[in-house]
C-alpha cells in the first residue's frame, strides 16, 4: 500500500499544484477586462502582479517554517481552501482597490503550499525515486501556467472576468475536501529520528542552521539566478514576441508560454529520471543534472534573445525549457542532501524568497532598460546569468550520502 500511495500523493498534489498557478496567472489574462470594468489606469496594472509576487517572496521563509512545526499535510490543507476562497473572492471585487488586496492575501496563502508540497513529496519518495515524483508534480505548475492564461482568456471573452475566479475558487474548496481524506503526514524520517523525541523546531535556530550548511548559499543564488531568466520570459516573452515578430496579441501570449511550458515538461521527466539513476551510482548525481540543465539551457536562451528568424526563437525556448525541466526537478532533492527533514520546507521557503526578489527586480528593471539595451539585451543577460548559475553548482560537494536513501 505504502508503494502505491507514494505515489497517489503525486497525483493529489498534482491538482494542487495546478489550482496554484491556474489561479495566480488568470488575472492576467483577463487584464484589459478588469480595467474596463472597474475603470482602471494601466499605469496602475502592473500593481496587480508586483503586490502578489513581492508578498509571496517575502512570507516564503515564514511559511516553510510553519509547514515544518505544525505539519505539511495541515499548512497544505489551510493553503488551498484559504486562497480558493480568496481566488472566489477577487471575482466579487467592487473596486480596484478590492482586487489589489485580494492578490496580496493571494501571495500570503499561496506562498505556503510549494515549500510544504515539495517537502512532503519528498518524504515519502527515497532517494530512488524523489527527482522523477518531484518533476511529476511540478508538471501541474506548467500545466497551470498555460491553462491560466489560455483558458482565462477564452472564458473571460466568453462569460466575463468575474466568472473564471468564480469557478476555480469553488473548484478548490471542493477539492480541499478530498485531501482532508487523502492527504497523509509521513512516517517519521529515518535521518531526524523519532518525532516525540526531537524538540520543536525553531524558527530562529533553522534559519541559522540553514544558511550555515555549506553549499546553501550556492543553492540559493543558483535559485535566484534561475528566477532572473524565468520571470524575464513571463513578464516580457509575449511582448518581445508582439515587437520583433509583428504577432498577434493572442498568438504571442501563446507562443510565449506554450513551447517553453512544454519543453520543461518533458526536462523534468527526463531530468527526474536520470538524477534519480545517476544519484545511485555518484551522489553528485543531482546536482550534475542541475549543472547539465542549467550550462546546457543558456546559450539556447542567448540564442533566442539574438535571432530574427521566428522558428528559431522557438528551438531555443524549447531547448531552454528541457534545461530549466532538469534543474526545476532536483531543486528540493538536492536540498534533500544537505537539510535535515525537519528544515526543508524552510529551506525551500528562502529559496522561494531569493527567487522573487531577483525575479521581480529583473523584471521591472527590463522596463526600465528597454530603450537602452531593448528586451533582447535583458534576455542574453539573464542567459549568462543562468551560466554562471550552472558553474557555481558545478563547485558543490555533498556533505554525505543522501539520507533517505
Amino acid at each position: 500500500m505504502k508503494k502505491t500511495y507514494i505515489w497517489v500523493l503525486v497525483a493529489l498534489l498534482w491538482v494542487v499544484a495546478l489550482l496554484n498557478y491556474l489561479d495566480r496567472q488568470v488575472i492576467f489574462s483577463v487584464l484589459p477586462l478588469v480595467a474596463r470594468d472597474l475603470h482602471v489606469p494601466e499605469s496602475r496594472l502592473g500593481l496587480l502582479g508586483g503586490a502578489f509576487l513581492w508578498i509571496y517572496g517575502i512570507v516564503s521563509p515564514l511559511a516553510g517554517y510553519l509547514a515544518d512545526r505544525f505539519g505539511r499535510r495541515r499548512v497544505i490543507l489551510a493553503s488551498l481552501l484559504i486562497w480558493s476562497a480568496v481566488t472566489y473572492a477577487t471575482g466579487l471585487a467592487r473596486n480596484f482597490p478590492e482586487v489589489l488586496a485580494a492578490r496580496a492575501l493571494m501571495g500570503v496563502s499561496e506562498a505556503c503550499y510549494l515549500p510544504a508540497g515539495l517537502a512532503l513529496i519528498a518524504a515519502f519518495h527515497s532517494a530512488r525515486t524523489r527527482s522523477l515524483a518531484t518533476g511529476l508534480h511540478l508538471s501541474g505548475v506548467y500545466v497551470g501556467t498555460v491553462l491560466g492564461g489560455v483558458g482565462g482568456g477564452w472564458a473571460g471573452e466568453h462569460f466575463g472576468w468575474r466568472a473564471p475566479f468564480a469557478f476555480l475558487g469553488l473548484a478548490g474548496i471542493l477539492y480541499s475536501a478530498v485531501l482532508v481524506f487523502g492527504l497523509r503526514e509521513p512516517p517519521a524520517p529515518s535521518d531526524s529520528g523519532s518525532a516525540a523525541e526531537e524538540p520543536p523546531v525553531k524558527l530562529i535556530a533553522t534559519l541559522r542552521e540553514l544558511l550555515r550548511l555549506p553549499g546553501f548559499a550556492y543553492m540559493t543564488v543558483a535559485f535566484g539566478g534561475m528566477s532572473i531568466a524565468n520571470w524575464l520570459i513571463y513578464t516580457w516573452m509575449p511582448y518581445y514576441l508582439y515587437e520583433r515578430f509583428g504577432l498577434s496579441l493572442a498568438a504571442a501570449g501563446f507562443q510565449g508560454a506554450f513551447y517553453i511550458q512544454a519543453a520543461s515538461f518533458i526536462g523534468i521527466l527526463a531530468g527526474g529520471w536520470l538524477a534519480d539513476r545517476w544519484s545511485q551510482a555518484n551522489p553528485r548525481g543531482r546536482i550534475l543534472t542541475q549543472v547539465a540543465g542549467l550550462i546546457g539551457a543558456a546559450p539556447f536562451l542567448f540564442l533566442a534573445a539574438s535571432t530574427a528568424t521566428q522558428w528559431v526563437l522557438i528551438a531555443g525556448l524549447v531547448a531552454y525549457g528541457i534545461g530549466r525541466g532538469f534543474y526545476d526537478c532536483n531543486a528540493m532533492p538536492v536540498l534533500c542532501q544537505f537539510a535535515r527533514a525537519e528544515q526543508r520546507s524552510t529551506g525551500y521557503g528562502i529559496f522561494n524568497l531569493a527567487g522573487c526578489l531577483a525575479g521581480g527586480t529583473a523584471a521591472a528593471l527590463a522596463g526600465f532598460l528597454k530603450s537602452v539595451i531593448g528586451l533582447d539585451g535583458s534576455f542574453r543577460a539573464a542567459a549568462v546569468v543562468v551560466f554562471a548559475c550552472g558553474l557555481l553548482l558545478a563547485r558543490l560537494r555533498c556533505p554525505a550520502p543522501d539520507p533517505a536513501r
